[in-house]
């Protein structure tokens, strides 16, 4: 499953758009650098009810923003993406 699948996924399951987690996310300081990944997994299972995988998706988006390692992009496997920039704001907004 591609980087931005997960999110699609994750948009799916609550109704929320990755950029409006990263608004959530800076509302209770866990974009803050000495958070540790844990407290924001441990927020968005008991919130959101996601699992491990889906949270540490979103774990990268709070404390790294959209630009993704270009190691997948154009690639033929499993978890590729097809850029290095994932789309936080919807799939209904996402540009064809």
């Amino acid at each position: 499953m591609s980087f931005q699948a997960y999110l699609d996924n994750i948009e799916d399951k609550t109704g929320l758009t990755p950029r409006q987690f990263v608004d959530l996310a800076h509302a209770k300081g866990f974009d803050q650098p000495g958070v540790k990944s844990g407290v924001i997994v441990d927020w968005l299972k008991t919130d959101y009810g996601l699992g491990r995988g889906h949270a540490m998706a979103l774990v990268h988006v709070i404390k790294n923003g959209p630009k993704i390692d270009t190691k997948h992009v154009g690639s033929t496997g499993t978890h590729r993406d097809d850029s290095d920039t994932l789309w936080l704001d919807g799939k209904a907004t996402r540009p064809a």
